[in-house]
């Protein structure tokens, strides 16, 4: 029908004309209450953002002479967060003479990676870059 007379219908009844494919010929037009329309997507797409989860990066940081209670306490607060689906970045700032013993901070790194293992995977080894050392774990997948 000609566009005057889908016009004409969607007064009549109180509804709005939306265009539906403009580039189409003839073009493809609905008849509809277009401000119900507006609220039920915007609706949906707010019920959509509320179950979404954004991973977020949590920091761990270690140091390279570091005692076993404050070990425990850091491993503890890291297997929280993997718990939690955020992925975590495990540090080592090496200062002064430090610097000159990378392999302990290596092992520091690889006793902390071993036992998160139960519930988290490496998705970056330990890398010296510069002065740190970094590392990073995230959440195991369940499939």
């Amino acid at each position: 029908m000609s566009a005057d007379e889908a016009l004409k219908i969607a007064v009549e009844n109180n509804l709005d004309l939306v265009k539906i494919a403009p580039q189409a010929k003839p073009p493809v037009c609905k008849v509809m209450d277009y401000g119900k329309y507006r609220f039920e997507q915007a609706k949906r797409e707010k019920e959509n953002r509320k179950n979404q989860h954004t991973i977020d990066i949590k920091e761990v940081r270690l140091s390279l002479n570091i005692d076993t209670h404050d070990f425990n306490t850091k491993l503890k607060n890291a297997i929280k967060f993997i718990s939690k689906g955020d992925k975590v970045k495990v540090s080592i700032r090496f200062r002064g003479r430090e610097m000159g013993h990378p392999e302990q901070g290596y092992d520091n790194m690889n006793r902390f990676a071993e036992a998160c293992q139960e519930v988290a995977v490496i998705e970056k080894p330990a890398k010296l870059e510069g002065r740190n050392m970094l590392m990073f774990l995230a959440p195991k997948t369940n499939k």
